[in-house]
């Protein structure tokens, strides 16, 4: 059997962010079920706001480009989102934008169409970003991203980590790395 892929990434830019570091837990919980992780971080791919009249003009940016292809090469993704004003950040939303664009001879949203996406989301607020987490699941099943059912939410994460990164209490620890596992098997069930 194939070895599954999987793409995991936060959308922040912070280096401190509480999303990466759930990210990092997800995708332990991933390898661990088998998976080939490859975690990415948007401060390495800066892509300018979605343009179409300077993608008319130049095309895909490299960034933009080398995200587009990442999405391709895998079969699922891992997604930490943190929310702003009860949505998923523009960041995210940007590369998900860029990622989306046709070049010649390609399908439609060959990015996304039947891929597998664990999402899930931090917050130093009570409700755990779990209000963008939802848009930005309704987004991906619009993208034609096979979404899965789990969703873990960290709140009040200023507190919730320890001094080497990981989360204090083992059941959120264990709702993450449980959820980098759904993730690679729904990916076994779908495309191996």
């Amino acid at each position: 059997m194939a070895v599954p892929k999987v793409l995991a990434f936060a959308g922040s830019l912070r280096a401190e962010s509480f999303n990466r570091k759930i990210v990092a837990v997800a995708a332990q919980g991933a390898r661990d079920a088998g998976a080939e992780v490859t975690i990415i971080d948007f401060r390495d791919l800066p892509m300018p706001i979605y343009d179409g009249d300077f993608e008319a003009a130049n095309g895909l940016p490299e960034s933009a480009r080398t995200f587009k292809r990442l999405l391709v090469e895998h079969h699922g993704v891992l997604i930490a989102t943190p929310e702003y004003n009860s949505q998923f950040p523009a960041l995210l939303k940007n590369a998900l934008d860029w990622a989306s664009r046709r070049e010649d001879g390609e399908p439609p949203l060959v990015a996304f169409t039947g891929k597998i996406a664990g999402v899930m989301s931090a917050s130093p607020g009570a409700l755990a970003g779990l209000r963008g987490q939802l848009l930005l699941r309704a987004l991906l099943g619009y993208l034609g991203m096979v979404v899965v059912p789990d969703r873990v939410g960290i709140g009040s994460a200023r507190d919730a980590f320890d001094a080497h990164g990981r989360l204090k209490d083992p059941g959120q620890q264990d709702s993450l790395e449980r959820l980098g596992a759904q993730t690679v098997r729904f990916v076994q069930r779908l495309h191996l």
